[in-house]
């Protein structure tokens, strides 16, 4: 059974950055990413590990 796919839009919500920044991110490799097409997608796991280490680095 495959990972839950998130589309950009939430993405961005659940990172709370714009989806510009999340694409950038996708393009330079630093959060995973599949293209769908035009579109971007992101493995929710990856997702939310990202937001987890970036939680962290903030505080």
């Amino acid at each position: 059974m495959g990972e839950k796919m998130l589309n950009l839009t939430e993405t961005s919500s659940i990172l709370n950055v714009s989806e510009t920044t999340v694409k950038r991110w996708a393009r330079e490799h630093l959060l995973k990413s599949v293209k769908n097409g035009s579109e971007f997608m992101f493995p929710e796991p990856d997702v939310l590990k990202y937001k987890e280490i970036n939680d962290r680095l903030s505080k």
